[in-house]
């Protein structure tokens, strides 16, 4: 009976081959998705982990601050801050969406790498605030940013936990955020209490303002030269027609390099600015706003300061060399409304090229009114020191004596002047032995000392 034997074993093999097995498809199907899942487990846990280090490197350099060099600036510490919020706002909605469709991962891996280094900008960056803060704020803010960067690791431990979302909570990391922008609001340098609205009204008005005192000065200096004409006589309307026309052609000068200097700020904010508008852009970037903002009030101020002085010299009230320190002043705040300015144009562009002419304009329009502020005070002495050809037997008389009394107390000043640098050298010398190593009670003494011991005898 062989053949019922072949036969019933082919029967038992096509049966087997029939149930189902693991070439099933829906068997297949379900291994899929079953791979998909965990692979998408282990995406997360794999971001998760790469997070964890990014953060943990930072806490590190936090507790080494020779790690962190370079100081930095609370306002940066402050926008890092409210990026970190919005990425926790990302985070949690990217969690939401991943517990209601596990196929969608995408933007959860996304929200967690970057609040993993926007968590690490903030710790490195309130480490460095550190470096200028004052040791109570900056110990606080220092425990602040670890405190958070711990809370950041504990809420990234949740994230791998299958669960609700109540499972997952931001409140203790918002809390830290809470307190580092508090102490961060609290170093703040007290020029950026401006509201950042108001940063690009007060930049358009304070050079208006700045113009305004410009053209007003240089309205007093042709009032002031209209006096001296009609009073002055001889040398002195000469020396104030000459410091007058020297001040006149600065405020020119002056007016033409704040023209050029709105140029480059608006072709500046035109070329930066994007789709934002200009307020939106003098708001972002509130350092270089405040920088114009200061140095635009800094010319007004020099120019109104600089008449002052040139009308108390031309009423002989007045002295010369504070019209020089005062020409020296306006220049500076020229010089800093420049780099002011410039620091975000363009190297090649022609505004900038025009705003380096007008400041080359200003130095030298400066240096023709020290010129001839020194060059008219010298006149002016000569002419009153010399000048007796109205005076009196008695007026001269007077002047005589009190200038043997100066003549005296100068020498008698000089004299002790001396005496003094005669000891100082002498002082220096002997500390200077010690440091060389000459050794006391020797006949030799060092030849420089000779000489100051031979110049006294």
């Amino acid at each position: 009976m062989p053949w019922l034997v072949g036969k019933r074993n082919s029967l038992l093999f096509r049966d087997s081959w029939n149930t189902p097995s693991s070439n099933c498809p829906a068997h297949r199907q379900e291994s899929m998705c079953q791979l998909a899942k965990d692979q998408r487990k282990m995406l997360l846990a794999e971001s998760k982990k790469a997070a964890e280090q990014v953060i943990q490197e930072a806490l590190r350099q936090l507790e080494e601050p020779s790690l962190i060099s370079c100081p930095g600036s609370a306002d940066h510490l402050l926008s890092t801050v409210k990026s970190v919020s919005s990425c926790i706002e990302q985070l949690e909605k990217g969690w939401s969406q991943y517990l209601a469709c596990p196929e969608d991962i995408s933007g959860l891996l996304h929200s967690v790498t970057l609040l993993a280094h926007l968590t690490s900008d903030t710790i490195v960056h309130g480490g460095t605030t550190c470096l200028r803060a004052p040791p109570e704020p900056a110990d606080a803010l220092t425990e602040a940013c670890k405190q958070y960067g711990k809370e950041t690791l504990n809420y990234l431990t949740f994230l791998e936990e299958e669960g609700t979302l109540e499972n997952v909570s931001s409140t203790a990391m918002r809390n830290c955020l809470s307190k580092i922008k508090a102490i961060g609001e609290e170093l703040l340098p007290r020029g950026l209490d401006i509201k950042q609205e108001e940063l690009g009204d007060l930049v358009d008005k304070e050079m208006a303002a700045t113009s305004a005192a410009i053209e007003t000065a240089t309205a007093r200096i042709e009032e002031m030269l209209s006096k001296s004409r009609a009073g002055d006589t001889g040398v002195k309307l000469e020396v104030n027609e000459r410091i007058l026309g020297s001040c006149t052609s600065l405020m020119q000068a002056i007016q033409v390099l704040i023209v050029a200097s709105k140029d480059l700020q608006r072709e500046i904010v035109e070329s930066g600015r994007g789709t934002a508008s200009p307020k939106e852009f003098y708001a972002k970037n509130s350092r270089w706003t405040e920088g114009l903002i200061s140095a635009s009030k800094a010319v007004g101020w020099g120019a109104t300061v600089m008449v002052d002085a040139a009308d108390l010299v031309v009423q002989g009230r007045g002295k010369f060399e504070e019209l020089m320190v005062c020409s020296h002043e306006i220049a500076a705040s020229t010089a800093q409304l420049v780099a002011a300015s410039k620091v975000k144009a363009d190297k090649d562009s022609p505004n900038l090229a025009q705003l380096q002419q007008a400041s080359r304009g200003v130095n030298q329009a400066t240096a023709a009114v020290v010129a001839s502020t020194i060059s008219g005070k010298s006149q002016i002495e000569e002419t009153d020191n010399m000048d007796f050809s109205s005076m009196t037997l008695t007026q001269i008389k007077r002047q005589e004596m009190d200038s043997q009394v100066r003549v005296l107390e100068l020498e008698n000043e000089l004299q002790k002047e001396r005496q003094k640098l005669g000891e100082l050298r002498k002082k220096h010398y002997e500390l200077a032995g010690v440091a060389e190593g000459w050794e006391e009670g020797t006949e030799a003494s060092p030849p420089a000392l000779q000489e100051v011991v031979t110049e006294k005898e």
